[in-house]
């Protein structure tokens, strides 16, 4: 086991930002990405893959909810916002991005922090269903040239599969199960059982719907994979709105 592999936490000042649709993508038929604009995102910081943000969406009733997604695409320097919103229930943050057009404005809010991991592991592993997606590309973005990072992500059908620009050495698995269920942690963790083991250490991250999160933290624990490199988040829970806590 090597010394080092440094993770930390880096707080950022809490801000609040109004921020304008400027365009609007449909990447696969169950994710949509809308990309913001604002003079407000000077100063905008995402260090973190997995960072998420505050989004107060209105509804038509009058109400705001408050509902948290992952930066997608950041650019400083044009002052631009992307993120992906899946396209996976009724709630009012797929409602709002089902109907959302250029120039309508919404109110942001955060990071709050990022977790920034080192990349200086022997391999990666990201497992997950599609809300976890954008952390997942970001991830397999960002790593270095060579380096193996494989991802297991639950998806409705062969459809909605996504492909990244990395430099890093990608291999995907593709969960294809229909609509979401229960049966998704059992299918998820089929899957990864059956990956052949790779030499040195890794890094694990999970994100999803909070039962898969928990039952993937908790194989992995009863492997001995040191817990210190496996991050868990839950990003949903099904039949409670607002979810996103860190399950370790």
């Amino acid at each position: 086991m090597k010394a080092g592999h440094e993770i930390v936490r880096v707080a950022h000042p809490l801000v609040g930002r109004t921020v304008r649709v400027a365009r609007i993508e449909q990447v696969t038929p169950g994710m949509r990405r809308i990309h913001f604009e604002s003079s407000e995102l000077a100063g905008f910081r995402s260090l973190g893959p997995d960072d998420h943000i505050a989004l107060f969406v209105p509804s038509q009733c009058g109400e705001e909810h408050k509902r948290h997604y992952t930066p997608r695409l950041v650019d400083v320097e044009r002052l631009t916002l992307a993120i992906d919103f899946a396209l996976h229930d009724a709630g009012p943050g797929t409602k709002w991005a089902e109907n959302a057009r250029v120039g309508d404005e919404l109110e942001i809010g955060g990071p709050k922090s990022s977790r920034v991991v080192k990349d200086d592991f022997d391999w990666y592993l990201l497992v997950g269903d599609e809300t976890a997606l954008p952390a997942i590309a970001r991830h397999v973005e960002g790593l270095r040239a060579g380096v193996n990072v494989r991802t297991v992500v639950a998806i409705r059908n062969a459809g909605e599969e996504q492909t990244f620009v990395t430099k890093a050495h990608w291999q995907a698995s593709w969960v294809r199960r229909g609509d979401p269920s229960a049966l998704d942690g059992t299918r998820l963790l089929e899957t990864v059982a059956a990956l052949a083991p790779l030499a040195g250490d890794g890094y694990i991250w999970m994100g999803g719907e909070a039962s898969i999160a928990r039952r993937l933290y908790a194989y992995f624990l009863e492997r001995e994979h040191p817990s210190a490199w496996l991050h868990a988040a839950a990003y949903w829970k099904r039949g409670v709105p607002d979810v996103h806590e860190v399950l370790e």
